[in-house]
C-alpha cells in the first residue's frame, strides 16, 4: 500500500528532462523542441554537471528512483543515457535496487538499442503508444504505427526488460467508444502484455495547435459524457482482466507493480528536477529550470544556478497539495497518521469540515487509516480536490 504523504526524510527521486523531439505533437504543451538534436551531446554533459551540484537539503539523502522523461529520451544513444545514470550514481546515494525509468517512442526501439539502455542501467520502460488506431495516431500527430508498439514490446523482452509500461490517450478528436474498447482489448490480448498502463484523458492545452483548431471549430472533440464513458470502459475492462487500478490514471498487473517514481509525486515527496524545463521540490523550496536548452546549458557552463524560478511553499499550501496529490491514490488516499507526521496537525483539524461535506455527498469515504475517493469522487476527482485548495 502506498501511504501519503511521505515523511520529510523519505528517499528522493531524480527527474531528468530530455527536451528534444524529432517532431512536436499538436496536443503537446511540454517543454520540448524539434530540430535541436545537435545540442544533445552538450546537453548531456550539462545534465551530468548539474547532478554534481546537489541543492541544499538533497546532499547525502538516499535516492530511490530515477526517471528520464521528455520530450523523447530515446533520442539519446545508450552511451549518453549511461553517462547520465553514472552521474546520478557518482554524486548521489542511489539505492542498489533503484527504479530507473526511461520514456521512449515506439519507433526505432530495436533490440540492440534497448539492450544498450538496459546495460546503461535502465530497468523500466514507459513507451508512448497513445493509441493503436491508425487514424487516431495520425490525428494525434504520432509518427509510429501500432506494429511499432508490438515490436517495441517484443524487443524490450528480448533485451531483458521485465517492467514495461504503455501510455495511452483517450478522448481524442472523433474517437469512438468502440475504437477505445478495441485498444484496450488488443493490449490485454497481447502475447507480451505490459506490466503497467497509464491511460490519460486528452486535455486541450492553451497555446497548442489542438487548442487553435478546437477554437476554430476544426476539431470535433468528444464531449465530457463521452470521455467519461471511455474512462468507465477502461475501469471495467481492466478490472475484469484482474488489473489493479491504484491511481486515477494508472493500472498495474500486480499490486506491487506501481510506478515507484510517480508514487513520490503522489505522496508529495521530494525530488530533484534536472535539465531544461525541469521542476524540482526539496522541502519547501520549489524550482523551475530555464526552459530553453541553450539557456540552460549556458547557465550550467558558467557556474550559475540553472533555475529561472524559485518559490517557497508555505505550510498551508503544502497541506492542500498533500490532499490534491494523495487523493489520487485510490486504495488508501491520504493517511491520517502520515498526514500528522508530515504536517504536525491532525487531518480533521486541517480539513475536517471539507471532508465531512464531501463524504455527505458521496465523493469521499473515511476508512480505518484516513480518507479516499469513492467511485463517484473518482469520476469528479478534479472537482473534489479543488475543495482543498
Amino acid at each position: 500500500m502506498i501511504l501519503a504523504p511521505s515523511p520529510n526524510d523519505a528517499p528522493l527521486g531524480i527527474y531528468i528532462h530530455v527536451p528534444f523531439c524529432a517532431h512536436i505533437c499538436p496536443y503537446c504543451d511540454f517543454t520540448t523542441y524539434a530540430g535541436k538534436e545537435s545540442l544533445i551531446g552538450r546537453y548531456v554533459e550539462c545534465v551530468a554537471r548539474e547532478l554534481a551540484r546537489p541543492p541544499e537539503g538533497a546532499a547525502g539523502r538516499p535516492v530511490a528512483t530515477i526517471f528520464l522523461g521528455g520530450g523523447t529520451p530515446s533520442l539519446l544513444d545508450p552511451a549518453q543515457v549511461s553517462r547520465i545514470i553514472d552521474a546520478c550514481r557518482q554524486h548521489h546515494e542511489v539505492a542498489a535496487d533503484a527504479e530507473i525509468t526511461m520514456e521512449c517512442n515506439p519507433n526505432g526501439l530495436t533490440a540492440e538499442r534497448l539492450a544498450g539502455y538496459r546495460e546503461a542501467g535502465v530497468n523500466r520502460l514507459s513507451i508512448g503508444a497513445q493509441t493503436l488506431d491508425r487514424r487516431g495516431l495520425r490525428t494525434l500527430g504520432r509518427q509510429h504505427e501500432s506494429t511499432d508498439v508490438i515490436a517495441a514490446l517484443h524487443n524490450a523482452r528480448s533485451a531483458g526488460f521485465d517492467n514495461v509500461s504503455l501510455d495511452f490517450i483517450f478522448g481524442w478528436p472523433n474517437q469512438s467508444l468502440a475504437s477505445w474498447r478495441r485498444d484496450l482489448d488488443t493490449v490485454l490480448a497481447l502475447d507480451d502484455v505490459p506490466e503497467h498502463l497509464s491511460l490519460y484523458s486528452l486535455i486541450v492545452e492553451p497555446g497548442t495547435p489542438f487548442a487553435d483548431a478546437a477554437a476554430r471549430g476544426i476539431l470535433a472533440m468528444p464531449d465530457d459524457d463521452a470521455t467519461a464513458d471511455m474512462y468507465e470502459q477502461a475501469i471495467n475492462s481492466l478490472n475484469d482482466a484482474g488489473w489493479h487500478h491504484y491511481e486515477v490514471a494508472n493500472w498495474s498487473r500486480e499490486a506491487d507493480g506501481y510506478s515507484r517514481h510517480n508514487a513520490i509525486y503522489w505522496r508529495h515527496g521530494d525530488f530533484l528536477g534536472i535539465g531544461a524545463g525541469a521542476h524540482g521540490t526539496i522541502g519547501s523550496r520549489r524550482t523551475l529550470n530555464h526552459l530553453l536548452p541553450e539557456t540552460y546549458c549556458r547557465a550550467i557552463e558558467s557556474g550559475q544556478d540553472p533555475a529561472s524560478n524559485v518559490e517557497t511553499i508555505d505550510e498551508r499550501t503544502s497541506r492542500a497539495e498533500t490532499m490534491l496529490l494523495g487523493l489520487r491514490l485510490l486504495d488508501s488516499g491520504v493517511d491520517a497518521e502520515a498526514f500528522q507526521g508530515r504536517h504536525g496537525l491532525m487531518l480533521d483539524d486541517a480539513f475536517g469540515p471539507v471532508i465531512d461535506d464531501l463524504a455527505a455527498i458521496g465523493m469521499l469515504k473515511r476508512h480505518e487509516r484516513g480518507v479516499r475517493l469513492t467511485h463517484r469522487g473518482l469520476m469528479l476527482a478534479n472537482d473534489v480536490v479543488a475543495r482543498f485548495l
